[in-house]
């Protein structure tokens, strides 16, 4: 999920809000796993702005056919490399490695990132280029560094399939197509919600929901730090791109000295050096951070901002140091590993491949 490859979309996204009672019903299907039951009946309150395209509602076929795709290594080209290879559930939909391992052993350009909640984005990838779930589904089997298949050779080996022809037909009624395999691969990663966090609960009127240090750290991360500037209490996500100075002084593999991050994208120099703001919940169980997986620790983020980032010509004038203290430290980080913990994790299984 690394080389730029800028796709258009059709896609008009609607909210989850007004599908919810057609969504609750889809439950009682008997081929929906009770993980994937569980939040498609019910999103946590807070996170139940997933956002829908008109052309692909979810269905419990798409869901279980988007599963099992998921965990299929017959998507690469050769059948080493699955989408769980590098978001691993055991490792919070992510890994633990700064680059993941593709096909041949090849390695990937830029940390992976965690899928979960992924629904919740409005553009996907470190710079942003898919503009839709399924867009950004298609995009790492076709990457060269990750499953090295191109779409067609892709349709011909899941036609050669039954039980794959059997589940694509129920799922979708033009059967196998590039198409309904992002669909289904993106209607799957949608069931992949996170639970409410203490700070989720404390917003919603619980008032003992953060213990005395997560409250110390809640206030460094919301006025001491501003951390709040780019993620925003609701989704701690401004869905916008910002330069941080994180690679500034590297050479990376692929890119040279900086990765230009947006800039590859849109061409616009003030782009230069800008990746997407992640969201935080469950950070603790993502590491390492940042882009290029350089730093290893939450403890090491936390420094890093304190600094306030590596300046560069384009870095985003709302950083600057912010001589927190080693209290001040601690609390944010403790914040940032228990207050912004999901108490109900999605851990869904591997399921029986065709």
């Amino acid at each position: 999920m690394n080389r730029t490859r800028p796709k258009a979309s059709s896609t008009s996204p609607t909210r989850v809000a007004g599908c919810l009672l057609t969504i609750w019903l889809l439950v009682f299907h008997p081929g929906v796993p009770y993980a994937q039951e569980r939040f498609l009946r019910e999103l946590p309150v807070g996170l139940d702005w997933i956002i829908l395209p008109e052309d692909n509602p979810v269905t419990p076929e798409k869901v279980d056919l988007g599963h099992k795709l998921f965990f299929d290594a017959r998507l690469s080209r050769d059948n080493s490399v699955r989408c769980a290879t590098c978001h691993d559930p055991a490792q919070g939909w992510a890994n633990d490695k700064a680059f993941s391992v593709g096909v041949e052993g090849r390695q990937t350009t830029r940390n992976t990132p965690s899928i979960v909640n992924a629904g919740l984005h409005r553009s996907w990838f470190w710079d942003g280029r898919a503009k839709s779930l399924e867009e950004q589904a298609l995009d790492p089997i076709e990457n060269r560094d990750e499953m090295d298949m191109t779409l067609p050779e892709l349709v011909e080996r899941l036609e050669a399939i039954p039980g794959y022809r059997q589940l694509f037909s129920q799922a979708f009624e033009d059967g196998i197509t590039p198409a309904n395999i992002g669909k289904a691969l993106a209607a799957f990663q949608r069931t992949i919600v996170a639970g409410e966090t203490p700070y989720d609960q404390m917003r919603h009127g619980n008032a003992n929901a953060l213990t005395p240090q997560m409250t110390r750290g809640a206030t460094v991360f919301f006025k001491t730090a501003n951390c709040f500037n780019c993620h925003i209490t609701k989704f701690l996500h401004d869905h916008s791109f910002h330069n941080l100075g994180v690679d500034w002084d590297k050479d990376l593999p692929g890119f040279g000295h900086p990765d230009p991050g947006r800039y590859n994208l849109t061409g616009r120099e003030e782009d230069r050096g800008k990746f997407r703001t992640p969201m935080l919940r469950d950070l603790d169980r993502t590491a390492p951070y940042m882009h290029d997986g350089s730093l290893k620790t939450l403890e090491e983020v936390v420094e890093f901002y304190n600094k306030g980032g590596n300046p560069n010509p384009y870095q985003d004038h709302r950083l600057r140091p912010l001589n927190l203290t080693a209290q001040e430290k601690a609390d944010l980080v403790h914040f940032l590993k228990e207050g912004l913990r999901s108490k109900d994790y999605p851990e869904i299984g591997e399921p029986e491949l065709p």
